[in-house]
C-alpha cells in the first residue's frame, strides 16, 4: 500500500516537472504561430499589396493597421502574464480574522503556533501542509510551481505561470487579444484559402501558399478553441470567482464574493476605464483595492457566516 502510494507521488512529481519543462516550448510554439501569421498577412499579401493602388491598396492598409495593433497588445497581454507574480503568500502571514469562514472573532497568537504541528480541530485556521504555512482566503496551492498562489485560478502551460490574483486580468486580456487578432487573421486569408481549393491559378511560390494554408488553419482553431475558453472565463468573472472555486462550490445556490456584475468586473479589472484594456493598473486601483492584491477581499454582509 504505501508503495503503490510513493510510486504515484513520484509519478505526479514527474507529470508536474514534465509541465514546467513544457512551458518553454509552449512559448516558442505561440511565437513561431505570430511569425507564420505575420509572414502570411504581412509580408506576402497585404503588404505588397499596399503598392497596388486603388481600393485594393486601402483594404490593405486598413488590415495591416488593425494587425499591429492587435498583435502588439496581444504580446503585451501575453508577456505580462508570462513575467509577472500571480502573487505568493508574504513571508509571517498573519489573518485578524477568519475571513474565509466569515468570523468577526479576531485570531489569537496561539491559534497560529506550532504550525508544524496544527491543531487538526482548529477549522479557523487555514494552513498548506505542503508549504508548512497560513493561506489566505481563495489561496490554493499549485502542485507545479509548488507554492500557495493567491486567488488562484489555474496553472497555464501556454504561459508558463500560474493565473492569480495578480495577473488574472492580463491571462483575460492575452485571451481577447487572441480572439481579435486570430479572427482577423483567419477572415483576412479567408478569400485566398478559398481560392486555394478552386481552380483558379493563385499567385505565388508554393511555399507561400503552403504558409498561407497553415496560417489560416492556425488562426482559425485557436479563435474556435480560445473563444469558448474566453466565455467560460467571461462568466466566472460575473460571479467574483474563479475555476478552482466554481469547482468547490458547486453545491453553494450563493456566494459570499458575489458583489453583482459590476463590482465583480472592477475586483479584476479595476475601476479606473481607461486601463481596462491594457495589462496594467492604475496607481489608485492598485492603493484603494486590496483585491488586486489578493489577500483581501469584500464580501456580502448577509452572507458573512457562510462556511466552505
Amino acid at each position: 500500500m504505501y508503495r503503490s502510494g510513493a510510486v504515484m507521488a513520484w509519478n505526479v512529481f514527474k507529470f508536474c516537472t514534465a509541465l514546467r519543462g513544457l512551458g518553454s516550448i509552449m512559448i516558442l510554439l505561440v511565437l513561431g504561430v505570430v511569425g507564420v501569421s505575420y509572414y502570411a498577412v504581412v509580408l506576402s499579401i497585404y503588404g505588397p499589396a499596399l503598392t497596388s493602388g486603388g481600393l485594393d491598396s486601402l483594404i490593405a492598409l486598413v488590415v495591416l493597421i488593425m494587425f499591429h495593433i492587435l498583435l502588439v497588445m496581444l504580446l503585451w497581454s501575453y508577456f505580462s502574464v508570462v513575467f509577472t507574480d500571480p502573487g505568493g503568500v508574504p513571508p509571517n502571514y498573519r489573518p485578524i480574522v477568519d475571513e474565509e469562514r466569515g468570523d468577526t472573532d479576531r485570531l489569537t497568537g496561539s491559534e497560529f503556533n506550532p504550525l508544524t504541528t496544527p491543531d487538526p480541530t482548529n477549522s479557523r485556521i487555514r494552513y498548506c501542509r505542503k508549504c508548512n504555512q497560513i493561506k489566505p482566503p481563495r489561496c490554493h496551492h499549485c502542485s507545479v510551481c509548488g507554492r500557495c498562489v493567491l486567488k488562484m485560478d489555474h496553472h497555464c502551460v501556454w504561459v508558463v505561470n500560474c493565473v492569480g490574483a495578480q495577473n488574472y486580468k492580463y491571462f483575460l486580456l492575452f485571451l481577447f487579444y487572441t480572439i481579435l487578432e486570430t479572427s482577423l487573421v483567419t477572415l483576412s486569408l479567408l478569400p485566398y484559402f478559398i481560392a486555394f481549393f478552386s481552380d483558379g491559378e493563385v499567385a505565388g511560390s508554393p511555399s507561400t501558399l503552403a504558409t498561407t494554408f497553415l496560417a489560416f488553419v492556425l488562426n482559425l482553431a485557436f479563435a474556435l478553441s480560445v473563444l469558448g475558453f474566453l466565455i467560460m472565463h467571461i462568466s466566472l468573472v460575473a460571479g467574483n470567482t474563479t475555476t478552482i472555486e466554481a469547482y468547490e462550490k458547486k453545491t453553494t445556490p450563493k456566494w459570499r464574493y458575489d458583489l453583482g456584475r459590476k463590482r465583480n468586473f472592477e475586483q479584476v479589472f479595476g475601476t479606473v476605464q481607461k486601463y481596462w484594456f491594457i495589462p496594467a493598473y492604475s496607481d489608485e486601483d492598485l492603493r484603494r483595492m486590496p483585491a488586486l492584491q489578493g489577500l483581501e477581499y469584500p464580501s456580502k454582509p448577509d452572507l458573512d457566516s457562510q462556511e466552505f
